[in-house]
């Protein structure tokens, strides 16, 4: 700090020299530095008791000082917390406790705020406005709450004067906060007031039980559904309950609380029409499609935007147990195509993704053969991308076609020489019903297309073709 001696002395709780400047009849008691804070003001912020008293002591003091900031040195003293200073300053007439700094805020609500309990016991005592809303709309009891003080919450919820639903410029309230932060000693004390609402949805539309869901905090979450007047279904503004999030963000504790209830829909659909089982789907989460399956009012089927169901989802990224999972249901509908009539056969070939192949073509219900809408199949996609533990599975399969081209009339074995997948090719080569030679809508040839792209191992294997007889290699 820098300034005044007189200012600087009684910040650093230099007694002696303070008494020293005070005796000198040139000295201000009251000067205040560059920031307009006086010694006073420092001596409280400090929390120099001794140099508080002395100051005071002094009929020349004005004690209700603010800096330029509008904080007076009983705010700074509730601010950091020094109780002996406090109760000094409180004791005076010219001290106005619930003097507001530039920002609308009281020495209660720093107090407040900061979680300092013996300040704001003391400045209760003196009928301190307990309610009063920052320039946010933010209260005393707000702050306390989202910071996680409860001996002051506690102290707070005990006045009548005191609103526990408060909403602040994001229309967020002591409940939210305490929700999001997964604070249970906080959360259980507002719900035990009567008056609190506790469905208060912030701007998102997002309720208290939906912010504990998301964040997958269960303690929080009982204590919530312990209310009558929870709704446990309520979504927010894009349509996603707590059920939604609680899957989306594999929280499977909290899905297990809400599945419990019947009047949770376990189907329910956002913005996008996404279900909790699409997201537990995609996310490869096991445990969480392992309970939603269990409701039997779930529709296993549900499809989203592009209306891909959450077995195509599964298939689409490899997730072998959950498509398990979802195969065990005897309503789940194997061949549902999305809207580009990819089916999660296609797409788990088109990703290489063997082990769902190898499962999905062990049901009867599933036909390998059926193309999208370009007319690729699962085989062609598996070829063109070059992979070759597909291709060999679905080589051995008699009911699939494995010349059929797409609308371009571009076949699998075309595709897999146009990319340069020697593997694919080799194992194409060896098979009967495929012909090398077959040559696109432009009249281009699989050998043309491998020229063009410079593949010089597959030119190899088209100019000298390698005889299924052929043990030399």
């Amino acid at each position: 700090m820098s300034g005044p001696p007189l200012a600087w002395a009684a910040g650093n709780g230099h007694e002696g020299v303070v008494k020293i400047l005070l005796g000198r009849d040139d000295i201000d008691p009251d000067k205040p530095d560059e920031d307009g804070r006086t010694p006073l003001w420092w001596a409280a912020h400090r929390g120099r008791e001794r140099v508080v008293r002395i100051l005071l002591e002094r009929g020349d003091i004005c004690a209700n000082w603010p800096d330029r900031r509008g904080q007076t040195a009983l705010l700074r003293a509730a601010y950091e917390g020094h109780e002996g200073v406090v109760e000094m300053l409180l004791r005076r007439d010219d001290v106005n406790p619930d003097e507001v700094d530039e920002g609308g805020r009281t020495p209660f609500w720093w107090a407040a705020r900061n979680g300092h309990e013996g300040v704001v016991k003391m400045l209760l005592g003196h009928d301190v406005l307990s309610d009063g809303p920052d320039m946010s709309e933010r209260t005393p009891l707000w702050w306390a709450a989202r910071n996680g003080h409860e001996g002051v919450v506690k102290m707070l919820l005990e006045r009548s004067d005191v609103n526990p639903n408060i909403l602040d410029g994001m229309l967020e309230t002591p409940l939210i906060w305490a929700s999001w932060n997964g604070d249970e000693r906080v959360v259980k004390l507002l719900l035990e007031r009567d008056d609190l609402y506790p469905d208060e949805p912030d701007k998102q539309g997002r309720t208290p039980l939906g912010s504990a869901a998301r964040d997958g905090y269960e303690g929080v979450v009982k204590l919530l559904l312990g209310r009558d007047d929870v709704n446990p279904d309520e979504p927010d503004e894009d349509d996603r309950t707590p059920l939604w999030w609680a899957a989306r963000n594999g929280h499977a504790g909290v899905v297990k609380i809400l599945l419990e209830r019947d009047d949770v829909n376990p189907n329910t659909q956002d913005g996008m029409l996404e279900t909790p089982l699409m997201w537990a789907s995609w996310n490869g989460d096991e445990g969480v499609v392992k309970l939603l399956l269990e409701r039997d009012d779930l529709n296993p089927n549900e499809p989203d935007e592009e209306t891909r169901t959450p077995l195509g989802s599964a298939a689409h990224d490899g997730y072998e147990g959950v498509v398990k999972l979802l195969l065990g249901r005897d309503d789940v509908r194997p061949e549902d195509p999305d809207e580009y009539g990819r089916t999660p056969l296609w797409w788990a070939s088109h990703n290489g993704h063997k082990g769902v192949v190898e499962i999905l073509l062990g049901r009867d219900d599933v036909f390998p053969g059926n193309p999208d809408i370009d007319g690729r199949t699962p085989f062609y996609c598996a070829a063109r991308n070059g992979h070759e533990g597909v291709v060999k599975i679905l080589l051995e399969r008699d009911d699939i076609y494995h010349d059929w081209p797409d609308r371009h009339g571009q076949t699998p074995f075309l595709l897999a020489a146009r990319n340069g997948h020697e593997g694919v090719v080799r194992l194409l080569l060896e098979h009967h019903n495929v012909n090398p030679c077959e040559p696109d809508n432009k009249g281009q040839t699989p050998l043309w297309w491998a020229t063009e792209n410079g593949h010089a191992g597959v030119i190899a294997l088209l100019q000298f073709p390698t005889s299924p007889t052929d043990s030399t290699g």
